[in-house]
């Protein structure tokens, strides 16, 4: 291995920028050889790519590098808003980061006027593994946080899911596929233990000596299982939808390692359609590149009675309201009237991802003083 400290790891730096705008979310699905993909797609050969790779990930300019699963189809999940007294808020913030392991994104947010909605500063993601139950969990996060209230807002749909940060530099507003976005469901794939065991090793995150060519050879050996049969299990995972896409996930909010913000502003747009025109608004939502996440949820009276909500990233605020105004014109030229619509902004956040196994969370009941099966 060569020595990273002479590595570029910024990601302006243009063979990194080429590896990243593939690297972030282009490698979809599961690959035999997924640093062999990135290569083929970047047009980079095959040793840069692990040699910047391991670089950046080394440095902090990548957080991390994981095969990631579609969630939303191994586990309940949703997205909370959490209503917390102001003083307790960031002492709310650190238990979800740190003392959750299902809590995955955790962002205080804020909006530019005062709605019913601006009461619920905290919002979280949250995956509750099979078998166990979403409003308990929530119940037990409001007790020990003190959060006044909770609100659950599951997706019924997605429309849009990838989020590549280098790749969407420059875009301007309006800026959309030719093609609807994808409808995406969230039916829940039930796994034999076998295959949880396999899940287990093929998501977990590699470490900077571990970014090399046929990456899978030392899962196969943790998983305990033979190289051929973990891809063939992975393989057929992917065929059944639960495989989401091989990504370095660079660290966005904060400065990297170069003194660089990828992104500054991380905007949540809420839109009430018309009952009925949720999916036709949710593909129109997510054709446009702009968006890293788009889905159906319900937000109920406290939201203005919102159907449909979005994610976009900019590094000037005005850029991104500007992609939200050619969003709205968009959906009134399609014919799609939005009633109500606002941003929560994003400050303060931080991102890991959920645990979803059944074993990890009868673990942590235990840990927690808690007997498993109340939890069900």
């Amino acid at each position: 291995m060569s020595d990273t400290t002479t590595v570029p790891v910024e990601t302006t730096d243009p063979v990194n920028a080429r590896i990243l705008a593939v690297s972030e979310d282009r490698v979809q699905g599961f690959q035999d050889e997924p640093f062999q993909e990135i290569a083929r797609l970047s047009e980079v050969d095959l040793e840069t790519v692990l040699e910047r790779i391991r670089a950046m990930l080394a440095s902090g300019t990548i957080r991390r590098v994981r095969q990631t699963l579609m969630a939303t189809n191994l586990a309940p999940g949703a997205l909370v808003a959490w209503q917390v007294e102001p003083e307790r808020l960031d002492d709310a913030f650190e238990y979800m980061f740190r003392e959750d392991p299902f809590s995955g994104h955790v962002v205080i947010r804020s909006t530019d006027r005062e709605t019913p909605g601006s009461r619920y500063r905290l919002w979280t993601t949250l995956k509750v593994p099979q078998g166990y139950s979403m409003e308990k969990h929530a119940e037990f996060l409001m007790e020990r946080t003190g959060a006044l209230a909770y609100k659950l807002l599951p997706a019924h749909k997605l429309f849009a899911l990838g989020v590549g940060h280098v790749r969407r530099r420059g875009l301007e507003p309006g800026a959309r596929s030719e093609e609807l976005g994808q409808v995406l469901d969230t039916n829940i794939v039930e796994l034999s233990d076998l295959e949880w065991r396999i899940l287990e090793s093929l998501k977990r995150e590699f470490a900077a000596e571990e970014i090399t060519d046929h990456p899978w050879t030392a899962r196969a050996e943790e998983a305990g299982v033979p190289l051929d049969q973990f891809l063939q299990t992975a393989r057929d995972l992917n065929r059944r939808g639960v495989i989401g896409r091989f990504s370095t996930f660079l660290e966005h909010y904060k400065p990297n390692a170069a003194g660089e913000r990828v992104t500054r502003y991380n905007a949540l747009f809420h839109w009430r359609v018309p009952q009925g025109r949720e999916i036709d608004a949710g593909r129109e939502v997510g054709r446009h590149f702009v968006m890293t996440h788009a889905y159906w949820r319900e937000g109920g009276p406290d939201f203005g009675g919102v159907n449909i909500m979005g994610v976009a990233h900019g590094t000037e605020k005005e850029t991104v309201l500007a992609h939200k105004a050619a969003i709205d014109l968009h959906l009134e030229e399609a014919g799609i009237p939005v009633g109500y619509t606002n941003v929560f902004w994003g400050g303060r956040s931080e991102i890991k991802p959920s645990e979803i196994s059944p074993f990890a969370y009868a673990e942590w009941c235990r840990r927690s003083g808690i007997d498993p099966e109340a939890m069900r």
